[in-house]
């Protein structure tokens, strides 16, 4: 189940990295900013609580 987490929150961190760059295509910064920033903490909380050492 852990890894199934961990695969969803990797496919969430790629859908709000590709909503980021539609946001700055389009010269909506503060969609991109917020993407960005989302798709940071999803790939960090992936990484520290999902993943198993």
């Amino acid at each position: 189940m852990a890894r199934l987490l961990a695969t969803g929150a990797a496919a969430l961190a790629a859908l709000l990295m590709g909503i980021g760059l539609v946001g700055m295509t389009v010269s909506d910064f503060r969609l991109a900013g917020f993407s960005f920033l989302s798709a940071s903490l999803v790939i960090y909380l992936r990484e520290t609580r999902l993943v198993d050492t």
